[in-house]
């Protein structure tokens, strides 16, 4: 429990620590310090057009402005959790706070080098780039086609994407098909060892590529060694870091719980590779009902048991609740059960982009031959409207936003393993600041505060309203902000533990504001016991009793309505959680 909240909180003390012992940084990606779009210095008529367009966002969002223009890049000092914390915590600048830079990204997206993707990198950064995105990772299939050419053909895209899209951290990954589970997203910080390090672990490790999907002790070995091979790289110093996040999770019920908890226990602290998963998944425009959209559900969660199934989860878990999965959206469900044991394991958001809602793009014509080539051709205009798919763009209704110590690949990495995320849909709010204070300490999301038994502990949270219409058209309200609360237990003794009986909502705020910001505060009362906090928001639109019962959570995500289920009518925030640990 201790080795677990030491990591959470030593990543908050920013440069100077965590994955800053990577390779000569000759083989790093420049970035500038601060995006042109973002940096007030830069005149309008000297951005590009793309960057015109996101300054028009930043303002229009309202985070742009004095705060982020006079903040320096530089992260806080290692005394920074210590410091007292009236007088010397930032305000509420949206952007910026605690010296992080907050960057929305997309850790999941798909491109015509995946046998059932259609755009190029470049349609899929520029869509990026329009809808805010600061950081994108591509994620093409793993597959023997993809581990013999495609990791090397995608490469030149990436890169030319990355000179096109300065402003816009482009990470190469792949989807990994976990060996025994489902699939995972797995990327690297970007140098000259990007692709050879892909190329081997899939190879090597790739559930498809390997015959080893089945759900079996020696399938499941297999995915440690994966990670196992990962953490090495990095201890080699071939690539400077490399994160595993676990994709659509409860979808079609194959990731067990001991296997989830092998995934984040395999590797050290220092080199954890498994950080986390989706808290929501992708593919929510596929809930929209059949007249106008694909009829299925959000996520395309409208399986049920197979074979390979973990047998102890209920019918519920194979659909989405608020378009949040699962093992998400349950208050005292299979998260809670993970951070129970006083270990870091985190959520995301991310759009599992392949093809888009609304598009008018097909897939290249029919000399497209993805097996002899790694990708299919261009995609070219089809001549009308596609009502039949359920994606969205990157950012176009889900954001990951990840406290940043500045604009770099390696601070966005760090942040992540570090748990500083929140995510949320359709836009409904613009910015999240959380800080749990005890005595002259403090700390926010990810981390742990360190405080004397029987110390006072406060939980403070600003919200900022949604700044302007969404990629909908609409300007969301946020209706009620909750905060959950549960006690940190230690290690399980049965690895399958899915619940935690001690987790439930302590607290709802009704939000009687549409614009500006909002300043929450909860009383933790003389902490005596190690806790963890966390939050989420919602529109309103659509709540249930969770699935835990009404004395844990009153009115939580309803479960989706397989075909019937628009995604702008139900939105939520959730945040990852922050520790508290008397001594």
């Amino acid at each position: 429990m201790g080795q677990g909240h030491a990591h959470g909180h030593h990543h908050h003390h920013g440069p100077g620590h965590g994955h800053r012992h990577g390779p000569d940084h000759s083989h790093d990606v420049a970035v500038p310090a601060l995006p042109a779009a973002f940096d007030t210095s830069v005149p309008d008529e000297a951005l590009t057009p793309e960057q015109q367009s996101r300054r028009t966002l930043l303002r229009r969002t309202g985070l742009l402005g004095a705060a982020l223009a006079t903040a320096g890049v530089a992260g806080p000092t290692a005394a920074a959790a210590a410091t007292p914390a009236p007088s010397a915590v930032p305000a509420f600048g949206g952007r910026r706070t605690h010296g992080f830079l907050w960057l929305a990204g997309d850790h999941h997206i798909h491109t015509q080098y995946s046998n059932d993707g259609k755009y190029r990198v470049v349609d899929q950064v520029r869509q990026g780039a329009r809808h805010g995105m600061d950081w994108l990772v591509i994620t093409d299939h793993g597959n023997e086609t993809h581990a013999k050419i495609g990791v090397e053909k995608v490469n030149p895209d990436i890169r030319e994407a990355r000179d096109a899209y300065e402003d816009t951290l482009l990470f190469q990954g792949l989807e990994w098909n976990i060996p025994a589970a489902e699939h995972g997203t797995v990327f690297v910080h970007p140098g000259k060892n990007e692709v050879s390090v892909l190329k081997q672990f899939e190879t090597d490790y790739d559930g498809g590529v390997r015959k080893a999907t089945d759900s079996t002790p020696a399938n499941e070995a297999l995915a440690i060694a994966g990670l196992d091979f990962l953490a090495e790289q990095v201890r080699r110093r071939k690539v400077k870091d490399i994160l595993m996040l676990a994709n659509h999770p409860a979808r079609k019920g194959i990731d067990s719980p001991h296997e989830i908890r092998a995934w984040r226990d395999a590797t050290d602290r220092r080199h954890q590779i498994a950080v986390g998963m989706e808290g929501a998944p992708g593919h929510q425009a596929a809930g929209i009902e059949k007249s106008v959209g694909m009829g299925r559900a959000r996520g395309l969660y409208d399986g049920s048991p197979g074979a390979n199934s973990f047998a102890g989860y209920p019918l519920e878990s194979y659909r989405t609740w608020g378009g949040f999965d699962w093992m998400t959206a349950t208050v005292g469900g299979l998260w809670d059960s993970l951070l129970a044991e006083g270990k870091p394991w985190w959520i995301t958001a991310n759009s599992d982009s392949h093809n888009v809602y609304t598009d008018t793009a097909k897939r290249g014509g029919p000399d497209s031959d993805y097996l002899a080539n790694g990708k299919h051709t261009d995609p070219v205009y089809s001549g009308q409207i596609d009502l039949t798919e359920g994606d969205y763009w990157p950012g176009q209704y889900s954001r990951t936003h990840v406290g940043a110590d500045g604009f770099s690949y390696a601070a966005v990495m760090e942040g992540i393993r570090a748990g500083r995320v929140w995510v949320d849909h359709g836009q409904l709010i613009s910015a999240l600041d959380v800080r749990v204070r005890g005595g002259r300490r403090w700390a926010t999301l990810g981390g742990a505060l360190h405080v004397r038994k029987g110390t006072d502990v406060t939980l403070t949270v600003d919200v900022a309203m949604a700044g302007g219409p969404n990629w909908a058209g609409f300007v969301p309200k946020l209706a009620r902000v909750d905060v959950i609360q549960g006690d940190v237990t230690g290690p399980v003794a049965d690895k399958d533990t899915f619940t935690a009986p001690t987790a439930k909502v302590v607290k709802s705020y009704e939000v009687n504001k549409s614009t500006g910001t909002v300043r929450l505060t909860y009383d933790l009362g003389r902490v005596d016991r190690p806790v963890y906090v966390r939050l989420r928001g919602t529109d309103g639109n659509r709540t249930a009793v969770g699935p835990m019962g009404a004395a844990v959570d009153p009115a939580g995500p309803a479960i989706d309505v397989v075909g019937d289920a628009d995604p702008w009518r139900d939105l939520w925030f959730y945040s990852n959680p922050v520790w508290v640990l008397p001594s």
